[in-house]
């Protein structure tokens, strides 16, 4: 049975990593609002190698709709343009010295629904992969009680805990969703 308790720690890691990385990609979702996760993980050519934006620059955000960013090394300003040109983000960045502008434009009604159901995909890809590790989670416990590791009784309570743990996860992939829905539906 050592082994059932260390299954369902391993499997709540990674539920959590699921739910960290739907997090991150709505975080990433552009809402009209300016927010340094929009750009921050960007990939910026340069010294040879492609580098997170995060890793090259400090991102800051002095007004609703403005991003600033301000590279360490003033010689990457002109490729850090240039990366976020050629990114799907659809924004025009404005050189000014050695610091990058972004002026986000006004979300339309039309472009705001189209976002909102690019986030419900997000949610419900997030929602799947929970589904998947519980399915995969309950297949390992039933391999444990086959194998002798755990009494019939023992593994009717760690699948309920599993269950407990998809619907706790899922749970906060919808609080996550309805809070980015608000954000993108809010004029």
């Amino acid at each position: 049975m050592a082994d059932a308790p260390g299954t369902i720690r391993e499997f709540d890691e990674k539920m959590k990593k699921s739910v960290g990385v739907v997090g991150q990609e709505l975080a990433a979702l552009r809402t009209g609002r300016a927010s340094a996760a929009l750009v921050e993980n960007i990939r910026v050519e340069v010294y040879g190698s492609a580098m997170p934006l995060k890793q090259l620059a400090s991102v800051s955000v002095p007004e609703a709709r403005t991003i600033e960013i301000r590279p360490w090394d003033k010689a990457n300003a002109v490729a850090i343009e240039k990366a976020i040109s050629s990114s799907d983000l659809k924004l025009t960045p404005q050189r000014q010295g050695d610091m990058v502008r972004l002026v986000l434009p006004q979300l339309t009604g039309e472009r705001r629904n189209d976002l909102a159901k690019v986030a419900k995909k997000m949610a419900e890809d997030g929602r799947v992969a929970i589904r998947n590790l519980r399915h995969e989670l309950n297949n390992r416990l039933k391999a444990v009680k086959d194998q002798g590791g755990v009494s019939e009784d023992e593994f009717r309570r760690l699948t309920q805990q599993s269950q407990k743990m998809t619907d706790a996860f899922i749970a906060r992939i919808d609080e996550n969703l309805a809070t980015k829905e608000k954000e993108i539906l809010t004029v």
